[in-house]
């Protein structure tokens, strides 16, 4: 039986390519108004307002929502809670302030949303979405769901990991004029003076690529609209990041997101024995050596040529 969402997969393949900052699709308008707006009724997505962040995490864990491990979030909502009662921020990553929290809604009591989650995991899906980045589906895994980012969730400027063959995300947000919130997602290119790391990316396929500092870039556009749809497959060039600071309490950052990740062939290959430069061994200048004297781009060229790896348990994900 066709699922209610199938029309999605046509609008999809109709998508045309937009060029700048990088290749992706962007469909505004993305789930027909009806299905939107049921969406947005659901009492997963549209939370009731809380009066403290222990209510918000009460209300999210009965909703069905669970803690997911995820770059720019802490799987500790007690210290989340803490340090946000301090008014600290928790460190993440050296080019990021803060560390938010993501949760996944994986027990979903509403049909539409029920219904939604299965499609949005589902091969005809995936499938429209990997032929239209020309990605073997059959070469990778899934990774879909609903999921919700609280208040200083944030990854700085990168184009995501060599595994990961293809994301999507779109925006189903319940705050008033959510499009005024700062939350969304950016999509950037390298300043003139910093475009030599995605150079140094594009010509060497068996280094990692990292997360950048926010200034090493400039935002071309943020993917603001509700109920659009952004899609693109990784590369040297695919600049986005988030930062999130907003007020969670009355309504969260809200979205479809999913991922499809090689699990066969060539990127597969890499990922077992993969090289990396941080963001600092790409800073040419006496500062960063000062910080990090042991970290010097020559430095790591010549373990990577020496066949030394790199701690695997430091790349990022994303």
């Amino acid at each position: 039986m066709q699922s209610r969402f199938h029309y999605l997969i046509e609008k999809i393949n109709e998508a045309e390519y937009i060029a700048s900052p990088f290749r992706h699709i962007e469909i505004n308008d993305f789930l027909d108004a009806d299905d939107f707006n049921e969406i947005m009724s659901c009492p997963e997505v549209a939370t009731p307002e809380c009066a403290s962040d222990l209510e918000l995490f009460d209300t999210l864990f009965s909703l069905g929502y669970q803690m997911v491990p995820f770059p720019g979030a802490t799987t500790d909502h007690v210290q989340y809670i803490k340090y946000r009662e301090t008014n600290r921020r928790i460190y993440h990553h050296s080019a990021t302030e803060s560390a938010g929290v993501v949760v996944r809604l994986n027990s979903p009591e509403s049909e539409i949303l029920r219904e939604l989650k299965t499609f949005i995991a589902s091969d005809s899906f995936n499938k429209a979405l990997a032929q239209k980045f020309d990605v073997k589906l059959e070469s990778c895994s899934k990774d879909a769901g609903i999921q919700k980012y609280l208040d200083g969730y944030e990854i700085s400027p990168h184009p995501d990991v060599r595994k990961k063959a293809l994301t999507f995300m779109v925006n189903i947000n319940t705050l008033e004029r959510s499009e005024e919130n700062d939350y969304h997602t950016h999509y950037l290119n390298f300043i003139d003076e910093r475009k030599y790391v995605s150079e140094y990316w594009k010509g060497n396929p068996l280094v990692e690529r990292c997360w950048v500092p926010w200034h090493w870039c400039h935002s071309v556009k943020q993917q603001k609209a509700n109920n659009s749809m952004v899609a693109f497959s990784p590369s040297f060039d695919t600049m986005h990041a988030v930062k999130a600071s907003y007020s969670h309490l009355k309504g969260q950052r809200t979205q479809l997101y999913g991922n499809l990740w090689y699990r066969e062939g060539p990127e597969a290959e890499f990922i077992s024995s993969p090289s990396r430069l941080d963001w600092w061994q790409f800073d040419f200048n006496p500062t960063a050596e000062k910080k990090y004297p042991n970290s010097s781009l020559i430095n790591k060229f010549l373990k990577v040529v020496s066949g030394s790896k790199v701690d695997r348990s430091r790349i990022d994900n994303y």
